[in-house]
């Protein structure tokens, strides 16, 4: 009985403890059956993310029959980094160039998602903010004191904090970028779409097989009862 309670506290505690990560994020509608965002999503990746961070563990051309375009879009709109369509999203970067440029290596973002969650990774990518005192001369309100620079800061424009103590309440816009909040949200909503993808590719295909699967188990199932019926029938 002792044991079961105490296993029952470690979970509770669990749960307080996620549920304190995930308090003050911002959420955000992921939909992998949005072909539209996720290739809208890709665009801003291989254009702003790619030249420093990886997603190693996917393959252009196959990033090309998910999101529905053939070799040739693919080729001509989203490889800048590459020369063969069956390359892995792989950066020319070194890890120790990086190194000395940012202080650390940017990681690959292939399972950045599945890691931090999509909410987070959408919460992230809005609360950059400016901060003198900062290496980068930008903060973040999710990730403070991070190395990474505000690389979409032309889209979002310059945005200063309001602080209460050393908590981030809220931001004031100091330079007004090229996007409107509203559809800087959006194009950062298709990026947080495009990354859960990377986390986990197969997930778009899952749910349409799991329902044939269900379906011949249910065939399956009807046929094994007539069958079990047969052999005991004599019995009865």
């Amino acid at each position: 009985m002792r044991k079961t309670i105490a296993i029952l506290l470690c979970l509770a505690s669990g749960f307080v403890h996620a549920a304190s990560e995930v308090g003050g994020l911002d959420r955000v509608h992921v939909d992998l059956g949005d072909e539209v965002s996720l290739q809208r999503g890709a665009r801003t990746f291989v254009n702003y993310c790619l030249s420093c961070h990886s997603a190693a563990y996917m393959r252009y051309n196959r990033l090309g029959r998910d999101l529905g375009m053939g070799d040739s879009v693919v080729e001509q709109n989203l490889m800048f980094a590459s020369d063969k369509v069956g390359d892995l999203m792989t950066v020319t970067m070194s890890d120790a160039h990086s190194k000395n440029w940012f202080g650390v290596a940017p990681p690959d973002l292939s399972l950045i998602t599945r890691s931090r969650g999509p909410d987070w990774v959408y919460t992230y990518l809005r609360t950059f903010y400016a901060d003198d005192e900062s290496a980068t001369g930008w903060n973040n309100k999710v990730f403070p004191h991070v190395a990474m620079p505000h690389v979409l800061y032309e889209w979002q424009g310059t945005q200063r904090a309001v602080l209460e103590g050393d908590e981030v309440v809220s931001f004031e816009i100091q330079k007004p970028g090229t996007m409107s909040a509203v559809e800087y949200d959006d194009a950062m909503r298709d990026l947080t779409n495009f990354l859960v993808y990377l986390g986990e590719p197969a997930k778009m295909y899952r749910g349409k097989i799991g329902l044939w699967v269900l379906l011949f188990l249910g065939i399956l199932g009807y046929f094994t009862y007539l069958l079990k019926k047969e052999y005991w029938k004599d019995v009865h």
